[in-house]
C-alpha cells in the first residue's frame, strides 16, 4: 500500500522513485444502489498539455476513441462500459521516458458518458479512487480516494502529473465540472463538435 493522499496534496514521483519510468494510473468507482436503472458508463481520459495548460492538438487527448498518444507516452488500456467488480475499472499507462518535451502536465479525468441524457452525475458515484502503480514492480506508490464531495458534476479532473525541473510530480485534484466531456475539453483548449 502506497502513500494515501488527500485533495490538494502534491507528491514527488520520479525523484523519490528513481527507477520509475512507467506508471499505471488505475481508476475505479462504484455506482450507488439507487440510480434509476440505466447503466452508468464512466470513462477515463488524459489531457497532455503545454505550459499554457492547453492541448496543442487533438492527439494530445487520450480517451476511448484515441487510445494512444503518437509518442506512445500515454496509453489508455480500453473502455470498461460497466465498472462492475473490484479493483481498477480503467487504466492509463504513462511512460515518463517518452513524454514530449513540450508537455508540462497530464490531466487525468473521469467523465460520465451521456450523463445529461441519462440524468446521471457524480453524486450517484461512490468509492471513486485513483492510484499510481510502478509498472516494473507492480507496487502501488500512491492512492487518492475522491470522497463524496460531488453532486451535479458530470466530469472530474482526478489528478495531474506535472513536470517540476527534470522530475515528475503528482497532484491530487478532485475538481468537478458540469457539462461533461465537452466542458472538460474546452478547459484544456480543445474544440468539441
Amino acid at each position: 500500500m502506497g502513500v494515501q493522499l488527500s485533495k490538494g496534496q502534491r507528491i514527488d514521483l520520479t525523484k523519490t522513485n528513481p527507477g520509475l519510468t512507467r506508471a499505471i494510473i488505475g481508476l475505479g468507482w462504484d455506482i450507488n444502489q439507487f440510480h434509476g436503472g440505466v447503466d452508468f458508463d464512466l470513462d477515463a481520459s488524459a489531457f497532455l498539455v503545454d505550459e499554457n495548460n492547453k492541448c496543442v492538438n487533438d492527439q494530445d487527448f487520450v480517451f476511448y476513441n484515441n487510445l494512444e498518444h503518437p509518442s506512445q507516452s500515454v496509453i489508455h488500456t480500453g473502455d470498461n462500459r460497466t465498472g462492475v467488480g473490484d479493483g481498477d475499472d480503467e487504466q492509463i499507462v504513462v511512460d515518463f521516458t517518452k513524454i514530449p518535451n513540450h508537455i508540462q502536465k497530464i490531466g487525468i479525468a473521469v467523465t460520465i458518458h451521456d450523463a445529461e441524457e441519462r440524468n446521471q452525475n457524480f453524486g450517484q458515484v461512490s468509492n471513486a479512487f485513483v492510484r499510481l502503480v510502478d509498472d516494473s514492480t507492480n507496487q502501488e506508490l500512491l492512492r487518492f480516494d475522491l470522497g463524496e464531495d460531488f453532486s451535479i458534476e458530470t466530469a472530474v479532473v482526478v489528478c495531474e502529473l506535472y513536470r517540476h525541473d527534470r522530475n515528475w510530480k503528482f497532484n491530487a485534484i478532485g475538481s468537478g465540472f458540469s457539462g461533461g466531456l465537452a466542458s472538460l475539453c474546452s478547459n484544456y483548449g480543445l474544440q468539441v463538435n
